[in-house]
C-alpha cells in the first residue's frame, strides 16, 4: 500500500491585509513543504514584512485569509495560535538581551523547565544549552553574556530558543533578514546552519535582500511586488536578472565601476586616527571623491566612520578643509560640515516616535524657525520635495517613521545630511537591508553629492557595492590601514584583500 505523502508544512491562502485605505497584500498565496528552504524577496515595501508578522500574529489578517501549518488551520486572530501550531521566527533584530547568557535568553519566552517556586537547575540548564548550540555546529561560552558574542553566534542562540519545543514541535522556521548585519564568513556559518535545520525536515522561510545568499541556499523563490505574489520559482535554472526583474517589475541596468579619479582638494585629512578596534589609522579624501573602507569585523572597517565623526574617544588628528576637529565633539563636527550615518539606523539614527518630517529636519530644525516660531508648512513642503527627490515612499510627511521600510527609512536619514549640503559624508553600511531599487536610488544620491564636491566614505561589508561605487578603496586589517586598492576595483579583490594576512600569510 502506498505512504500517503505528508501534508505541506505551511500554507496560505487569500492572505490580504489593510490598513485604514491602504491595502499593502493582496491574496497571497504561498505553499512550502516539509524540509524546503523557500526564498522571500521583494523591494522595501512590497509586503514582506506584513506577511511575516501576520504569519507571527502580530497583524491580522483581512477577512477570507486561511493559513495551515501540517494540515492544521491556524486561527491566524488568536494570540499564541502560530506558536503552538509551529510556527518559529527569528527576526532581524534577534529579540536577545545582551547582558544576559546564552542560557539565560534561552529560557526567555519558553521558560526554564522548573515547577513553580522551585529554584532554576543552572547546571542542567547549561548542560541543555550546550548541547542544543552543539547539534547546530556551535561551541561557546554558554555563561558569557551574548553582547560579548560574534554575530553569528548570537544568531545561533536566537535559532535555538526559536526551535525550542514550547507548546509544539517546530515545524516551520521563518528567518527574517538573519544575514543583514553579518560579515561574510559568518554569513557561510549561518548558511550552514539552515541547512542542518533542513535536513531535519523542518520548512524555513528565508527572507532576504541578498539574491546571492537566496540562490545559494533556497530550493525556490517567491517574489512579492506591490503587495502581490509576482510569481514563485525553482531557483535551479533561474537567471538573477529574470528575479531581478520580477521583483521591480522593470529591468535594472548596472553601472560599471568608476573609472580613475583625478584627485584635487583634500577635504578629510586623518593621520594615526586610533580608537576601539583602530589602531593608528591615515585616510585623505579630495572634494568629489568616493573612497571605500572594508574590512572584516574587528578590522577597524565598522568603528572609523564614527571616530572620524567624534562620536567615539579617539587620538589623532582628523582636520576637514584644514580645520582641526576635536575629539568627542560630534556638534564641532557638524558645524564643520560632516554629515555621518550610522549602519544601526534604527537605534542610532531613527526617531521612530516621530514622523518622517520631523526626523528629516532633526538636524538642522532652525531652518524651519521664523520669529521664534515652528514653521511647520515650510517643513513640511521640504520634506515632500526631499521625499520626491529620494522616491521616499509612501509621500507622507506626516507618516510615522516607524511606519517607513528599511529602505524608505534610509533614504529618510539620507535626505536629512544631503540637504545640508555637507563637505564630507561619512557612511557606515549605507545600503545594509534594502532592496536592489532602493540601493540603485541611494547610490545614485551618493554619486551626486560627490559630483557637486562632496568628499565621501563609504564603510561597507559589500564588496561588489564598494567595487561599484567607489574609486578607491582603503582595506583596514587589525586596526590599521593594509592595502589601498584603485579603479578600476573589482569584488572579489577586495574580498580577497579584506582575507589577507598584513604579515604576508592569508588567514
Amino acid at each position: 500500500m502506498r505512504t500517503p505523502a505528508p501534508p505541506d508544512a505551511l500554507v496560505l491562502r487569500g492572505v490580504s491585509k489593510t490598513f485604514g485605505t491602504q491595502q499593502v497584500l493582496s491574496n497571497v498565496d504561498v505553499t512550502v513543504r516539509p524540509g524546503e528552504i523557500r526564498g522571500l524577496v521583494g523591494e522595501n515595501g512590497s509586503g514582506k514584512s506584513t506577511l511575516v508578522k501576520i504569519l507571527a500574529g502580530y497583524h491580522a489578517p483581512d477577512d477570507g485569509a486561511e493559513i495551515f501549518v501540517c494540515g492544521r488551520p491556524v486561527a491566524a486572530r488568536q494570540p499564541g495560535a502560530s506558536d503552538e501550531a509551529g510556527l518559529r521566527f527569528v527576526h532581524q533584530d534577534l529579540a536577545l538581551i545582551g547582558r544576559l547568557s546564552a542560557t539565560e535568553n534561552l529560557g526567555l519566552g519558553c521558560g526554564y523547565g522548573n515547577r513553580a517556586g522551585r529554584p532554576i537547575q543552572w547546571t542542567r540548564r547549561r548542560r541543555a544549552a550546550r548541547q542544543a548550540l552543539a547539534e547546530l555546529g556551535y561551541l561557546f561560552d554558554v555563561d558569557a553574556p551574548v553582547a560579548q558574542l560574534a554575530a553569528s553566534e548570537r544568531t545561533a542562540v536566537a535559532v535555538v530558543r526559536a526551535l525550542s519545543p514550547h507548546r509544539s514541535a517546530p515545524r516551520v522556521l521563518v528567518l527574517d533578514e538573519p544575514t543583514a548585519s553579518l560579515p561574510g564568513p559568518e554569513v557561510e556559518r549561518l548558511v550552514s546552519l539552515v541547512r542542518v535545520i533542513r535536513d531535519r525536515g523542518i520548512a524555513i522561510l528565508f527572507v532576504s535582500h541578498h539574491l546571492g545568499e537566496v540562490f545559494d541556499l533556497a530550493d525556490s523563490v517567491t517574489v512579492l511586488r506591490g503587495g502581490a505574489v509576482a510569481g514563485t520559482r525553482p531557483v535551479d535554472g533561474l537567471a538573477e536578472e529574470t528575479l531581478i526583474e520580477m521583483m521591480v517589475g522593470r529591468s535594472v541596468t548596472r553601472k560599471p565601476q568608476r573609472p580613475p579619479f583625478s584627485r584635487g582638494q583634500v577635504v578629510l585629512a586623518a593621520e594615526g586616527v586610533t580608537g576601539g578596534s583602530v589602531r593608528g589609522a591615515d585616510l585623505d579624501v579630495s572634494a568629489g571623491e568616493i573612497v571605500g573602507v572594508a574590512g572584516i569585523t574587528g578590522s577597524g572597517r565598522e568603528a572609523i566612520a564614527r571616530l572620524l565623526f567624534g562620536g567615539a574617544p579617539r587620538s589623532g588628528t582628523v582636520s576637514v578643509n584644514g580645520n582641526t576637529l576635536r575629539p568627542r565633539r560630534p556638534d564641532l563636527s557638524l558645524a564643520a560640515g560632516i554629515a555621518y550615518i550610522p549602519s544601526d539606523r534604527a537605534a542610532y539614527a531613527s526617531f521612530c516616535g516621530h514622523d518622517v518630517s520631523e526626523n528629516l529636519s532633526i538636524a538642522r530644525p532652525a531652518d524651519f524657525v521664523r520669529t521664534g516660531v515652528r514653521r511647520r508648512r515650510l517643513e513640511l513642503a521640504e520634506t515632500r520635495r526631499w521625499m520626491d527627490l529620494l522616491d521616499i515612499r509612501p509621500r507622507t510627511p506626516r507618516a510615522p517613521m516607524s511606519n517607513l521600510s528599511g529602505g524608505n527609512a534610509q533614504k529618510v536619514i539620507l535626505a536629512r545630511w544631503l540637504r545640508l549640503d555637507p563637505k564630507l559624508l561619512l557612511l557606515d553600511e549605507p545600503t545594509q537591508g534594502v532592496d536592489i531599487a532602493a540601493r540603485e536610488d541611494i547610490h545614485r544620491r551618493i554619486e551626486h553629492a560627490a559630483a557637486s564636491g562632496c568628499a565621501v566614505v563609504v564603510c561597507s561589508t559589500d564588496s561588489e557595492e564598494l567595487a561599484r561605487l567607489c574609486t578607491r578603496v582603503i582595506v583596514m586589517l587589525r586596526g590599521r590601514v593594509g592595502a589601498e586598492l584603485t579603479a578600476p576595483l573589482d569584488a572579489d579583490g577586495i574580498t580577497a584583500a579584506c582575507l589577507a594576512d598584513p604579515r604576508g600569510n592569508d588567514r
